[in-house]
């Protein structure tokens, strides 16, 4: 079984398999209390990212993993699933730029995934 941080690092390479664009995982464990990882990517219409959340999810459950909680997935603009340990969210091109987690939880480490 996969840890919490190798299981992001699936989710983000998975992300990235499906041309999301700038896929980073935010290292929250210290900041946060709730959840250790935000893995965060983007789709530029709304189908690209409902294929992005499916990837995730298919190569996640591979690893015997499910998401407990799935929010935004009727509109398809910001897509989180909940994996309690880490949160994916998949963004709109133009809704991460107007929540921009990243520079909410700027002072947070990044995690290098990239094969």
């Amino acid at each position: 079984m996969l840890n919490s941080e190798q299981l992001a690092i699936e989710a983000a390479r998975a992300a990235d398999d499906k041309k999301a664009t700038d896929v980073r995982i935010m290292d929250m464990a210290d900041s946060l209390g709730i959840t250790d990882y935000f893995v965060i990517a983007s789709g530029t219409n709304d189908r690209q990212v409902k294929r992005i959340r499916d990837a995730v999810e298919e190569k996640l459950r591979g690893e015997g993993v499910k998401p407990v909680r799935r929010e935004g997935e009727r509109f398809g603009r910001w897509i989180l699933l909940d994996y309690i340990d880490f949160v994916v969210h998949v963004f709109l091109e133009e809704d991460r730029e107007f929540y921009n987690l990243e520079r909410l939880w700027g002072n947070v480490p990044v995690i290098e995934w990239r094969r």
